[in-house]
This record gives C-alpha cells, structure tokens and sequence, in this order.
C-alpha cells in the first residue's frame, strides 16, 4: 500500500530533524574519539597473543624519559614517570621502556631527548652472543622535527645524518625494508616476552608486546605480515610492559620487570 499524503508530509518533515540528530551523535563520536591519544588493541598472531597501541603523531605527543628534569636522577619505572607527570599536571597515557641499556642504567646506543643526544650512536660490532643489541643490524627509532617517525638501520640513520628531536638506538632490527632478519630461526626454542615499534607510515606509529613469550621469527613476522610494517626495531625482551591509560600493564609479569632506562611516553594535560 502506498503511504498517504499526510505521511509522506510527516515524513519530509522528520527528515531534516534525524539528519541534523545524525550529524550531531557524528560529531560527538568524532569527539570521543579526539579524547582519546591512543588505540590499542589485542592481535592473535600463530597462536600467540600481543598487545598493538597505534599513535597517530598529527594528534599525539610521544616524548622520551629518561632523568628526571627535577633531579637528574633516573626515573627508572613508568610508575615514577607516572607521578611525576602528576605532579606536573600531566596524565600519563601510554608508556613503554625505550630499548637496551647498559650496567650502569645508562642507554647503550643513541638517546636524544628534545633534540639533544645524551648518548651517542653506537657502532660496534660485538659477538650476538653478548647481548641482542649486537644481533646484526641493530636500528634507530627516531622522530624528526616535522613531526614524523622512522626506522632505519643504524648504518643508515648514520648516513642520513638528520638530526632528531627524540631517538633510541636498540636492536636487532626485527624486519627490514620488507624482509624478516636473516638471523631469526623460523624454529627457535629462544622465547621471551618482546617488544618493538615500527612506523606504519610516517606519522602511525605501532608499538607491540608479546603477552607471553615467542622467538625473534614469530615477533618478527607480525609486524611484516599482520601490521603491515617494511623497518620494525626490536626494544626488549623479558623486561617490558605497556602502560596505558584505563587498562593498566601489559606484557611481562611484574616480577620479572627491572629498571629502566629510556620510557616512552604519552602525556595529557590533566
């Protein structure tokens, strides 16, 4: 039956009201989500679980810590950075430990905070044996003046010779331009909670931890055939832990965590 005139009216008349009520619930998602400086999400990958957060660098800020301005001491665990954020009228909403350190606490390759490297690049050859850092190529994670991320193998961040306004120097590379490091066993019994980061492109950046252990090859071949990822730089092992906002940690037991070094970290005024 076709509706009658005083319906069609009724309707033409409705019409105007829920698209103006569309527009607005849109604006309001569109709102809610500006709200939030992050997205994380849980990824099964081989039958392995990890923990994905995306920053979207137009929108948020990620900065690195490693002193305490106030001090100069170390912050040594997210939970530090977290109330010293407070303190400052900042809340903390994302953080993860910045990449390997030394004996001393001290980053072991480049570390620049607010364009000022604090510790140089590091270019030695080591046995693999003695650490990951030395597994062949180790990389940069760096973020430039415009605002944009990359990572680039530390030969080539080398060559670029572009200053940085924040960068850590960590390693081995986990894939690079496309390929999966040439040192990972598809079969390797090595497993250990892991973390990384890649730039999705030049302003997404992903950073990833295994929510139980995997080998070098399984983390590897998440961020080139899950995430997507040409260059993605391994950060940690055993010791890492995300801290977001709302969720709390994720990624290695408590217990197993030391101190820091570098943290990154996202920062909103409170």
């Amino acid at each position: 039956m076709l509706p009658t005139r005083p319906a069609q009216r009724l309707r033409r008349n409705l019409m105007p009201i829920l698209l103006a009520l569309l527009g607005t619930a849109l604006l309001v998602a569109g709102c809610d989500y500006q709200v939030h400086p992050m997205e994380s999400r849980e990824v099964s990958f081989q039958g392995q679980e990890f923990t994905v957060v995306s920053l979207d660098l137009h929108r948020e800020s990620l900065s690195l810590h490693w002193r305490n301005p106030d001090n100069d001491q170390p912050f040594g665990d997210i939970q530090t950075l977290r109330e010293w954020g407070a303190a400052n009228g900042k809340r903390l909403m994302f953080a993860a430990n910045a990449g390997i350190y030394d004996q001393s606490y001290a980053p072991l390759g480049l570390y620049v905070e607010h364009g000022k490297t604090l510790v140089p690049l590091n270019l030695f050859h080591g046995n693999p044996a003695a650490g990951n850092f030395s597994i062949r190529p180790n990389g940069v994670f760096a973020i430039y003046a415009d605002g944009h991320a990359a990572v680039r193998t530390s030969t080539d961040f080398k060559t670029d010779g572009k200053p940085a306004d924040w960068a850590t120097q960590s390693g081995p590379m986990l894939v690079i331009d496309g390929q999966i490091n040439t040192q990972f066993l598809d079969d390797s019994n090595s497993t250990k909670w892991r973390s990384g980061v890649c730039a999705h492109t030049p302003y997404q950046v992903l950073f990833v931890v295994s929510e139980s252990p995997v080998n070098f090859h399984t983390f590897a071949s998440l961020f080139r055939d899950k995430l997507g990822c040409r260059d993605a730089l391994y950060l940690d092992g055993s010791i890492s832990q995300f801290y977001i906002d709302g969720t709390g940690y994720t990624g290695a037991p408590t217990f197993m965590v030391k101190p820091y070094a570098g943290i990154f970290a996202v920062f909103a005024d409170q």
